[in-house]
This record gives structure tokens, C-alpha cells and sequence, in this order.
């Protein structure tokens, strides 16, 4: 069944064992120092203190256990994931501007209802053509000017195509926003509200969590679920299967729906990528709006007042039909 909801309960309770590991991993120098199979072999309890001061209970067999760790060293966070290249594909035929893809981001990353690393637009290629919905997160480029002009190496670019953030070295200098053709990222001006256990979580640039005032921050791919073998929150969350996620070392992507070649995708269905002549070299693949399963005005009409008061300039094409 496709699962249409992020469970916040279980998010906390993924983090906090994450944070754990961290933990047992500087007694033990490394996750992996004596577990060679791939699965944990039922152990002795052990007692740890958590990041909220409180006294738990893990199995011992976990702290040498590889497989299944969000929180990972920051060399690891740097390199990315061994053989994988991860990339995005887009149906722009199947968006209606339902969002459910931008309320998933945010619970998961734990952004205020304000604060979009994913947002969903609305393009007009001409002034003959009909409108239609586009939603834009970071492009996780392979040719990245953010990553060029960051004076600190704090963005960065890994090996399994991920653009990443490491907010510990983030001076807020905003260089990278202004490098970024695509105005995907945004800046952290006041501190987060967040709770006392995430706020206490130990930082790592796979979760970005917790978030800190004065720094930049942008989609990630959710390379901590990619660990997992688990799709992102907003591929996930979108009930229309408009977001294919895959790895195109194995020319595998899936929506949560179906599984499909990647390259058949593309190549069938026209696919190509935003804004391609700049050079940047983006991950994220757009399929063209044809054969629309929604009218444009849907999405408009069910939106509340604020995300209305967004495409003012469209409104007289978007309640031309209501």
C-alpha cells in the first residue's frame, strides 16, 4: 500500500536511535568494527544515556551493526553512498498543486509551515499556452555554482550525485543563494522552534537536523532514507504519483506506485531538465505536461487563501472555468 503520510512519532524515535549509535560508536571507534553480516544477531541489553538525559535500553549487537545508522562520520556524509547516483524525476502531467509533497518535506525536516525546500509553481510557457503546475526543489547539480563559491566548503558535492549543506560549517555568508540560478535555498534568519529532543539531536548533514539560525539550508534528497532503501518523504506523500526517485547506476526509479527504467522513462515520455542550457547539469528530470490527469484549475480552487493570493497573476485564467 503506498504510504501517504510521514509518522512524526516514528521520525523522533529513528533520530533518537540514530543519535544513540553515535553515541556507542566513539566507545567502539566504528560502527561496523566487528559485524560482517547483514543482519544484528539478538544480544545482551546495554544501558546508554540519551541526547535528552535520559537512561535507555539497546541492544549491544546494534553498536557494531552497519546497516540501518542515519547518523554517519562526516567523511561519510562528504563521500555519499558507495555505487549509487541518485536521481529525481518529475510528472508534470500528474501534479494538481495538491502539496501533500511540501507538508511531508517539512514534517520531516521539522521546518515551519513557512519555510519550503520544495515548492510547487505555476508556469505559463506562452501567453497562448495553458498554464500548468511545476514543482521545483534543489536540482542536486552536477556541475553546482553553489559549490564554487562557498568560501568554507560547507557545500559540498558527494559521489552519489547529492548536493549537501554541513551547517557546522555554514558562516551564513549566503554566496551559494546567490549562485544558485534556481533560487532553491533558503536562509535560517531566526532560531528554530524546535522541541527539546530534536533540538538536542547530534547534527549531521545527511538529516540536517537540528537546524541553526544563521545558515543556509535546501532540499536533500533525504540521503538518510536513502540509507534506509526508503524513498523520500515527498515522493512518498504525493497522491498522484508524480515524483520518481531512483538510483541511475541501476536505471531503476520509483514513484512508490511502479518501478521503471529510468532511461525508458525518459526517453518515451520526452523528458529533459530545467533551465538545461545554463551547464548546470541538474539530477532532476521533468516529464512535459501532456495529456494532463487534472485541470490546472483544480489545484487552484481547493488552495487555501495565502497559496491562492501566490498566482494573483494567473487569476483570471485560473477562475475563468470555476
Amino acid at each position: 500500500m503506498k504510504q501517504e503520510e510521514v509518522n512524526d512519532k516514528s521520525r523522533r524515535d529513528f533520530l533518537k536511535t540514530a543519535a544513540l549509535a553515535t553515541v556507542a560508536a566513539t566507545a567502539c571507534g566504528s560502527l561496523a568494527c566487528s559485524c560482517n553480516s547483514k543482519k544484528a544477531p539478538v544480544s545482551d541489553k546495554v544501558k546508554l544515556l540519551s541526547p535528552t538525559g535520559e537512561i535507555v535500553e539497546i541492544d549491544s549487537a546494534y553498536l557494531n551493526h552497519e546497516e540501518h545508522m542515519a547518523i554517519v562520520s562526516k567523511l561519510e556524509a562528504r563521500e555519499g553512498i558507495a555505487g549509487k547516483k541518485f536521481v529525481m524525476v518529475v510528472d508534470l502531467a500528474k501534479c494538481k498543486n495538491a502539496r501533500s509533497c511540501v507538508s511531508a518535506c517539512q514534517k520531516w525536516h521539522y521546518r515551519p509551515k513557512e519555510t519550503e525546500w520544495l515548492t510547487v509553481k505555476l508556469l505559463q510557457d506562452s501567453d497562448k499556452a495553458a498554464p500548468y503546475w511545476f514543482p521545483k526543489q534543489c536540482f542536486h547539480c552536477d556541475n553546482p555554482p553553489c559549490v564554487k563559491v562557498c568560501p568554507v566548503d560547507a557545500t559540498y558535492k558527494r559521489q552519489d550525485g547529492i548536493v549537501l549543506i554541513d551547517s557546522d560549517r555554514c558562516i551564513g555568508c549566503k554566496f551559494c543563494m546567490a549562485a544558485c540560478p534556481y533560487s532553491t535555498r533558503v536562509f535560517n534568519w531566526d532560531e528554530p522552534e524546535l522541541s527539546l529532543d530534536i533540538k538536542n539531536l547530534a547534527y549531521s548533514p545527511e538529516t540536517g537536523i537540528p537546524a541553526k539560525v544563521g545558515t543556509v539550508e535546501k532540499c536533500d534528497f533525504c540521503p538518510d532514507r536513502a540509507r534506509e532503501g526508503l524513498l523520500p518523504p515527498c515522493v512518498e506523500a504525493c497522491p498522484n504519483g508524480v515524483f520518481y526517485f531512483g538510483d541511475e547506476n541501476e536505471d531503476t526509479v520509483s514513484n512508490g506506485l511502479e518501478t521503471v527504467s529510468f532511461t525508458q522513462l525518459i526517453k518515451d515520455r520526452s523528458g529533459y531538465r530545467f533551465m538545461e542550457d545554463l551547464g548546470t547539469k541538474p539530477r532532476v528530470y521533468y516529464l512535459p505536461p501532456k495529456d494532463r490527469e487534472f485541470p490546472v484549475e483544480k489545484g487552484y480552487q481547493d488552495a487555501d487563501s495565502a497559496i491562492k493570493e501566490r498566482f494573483k497573476d494567473f487569476k483570471d485564467i485560473l477562475e475563468a472555468k470555476e
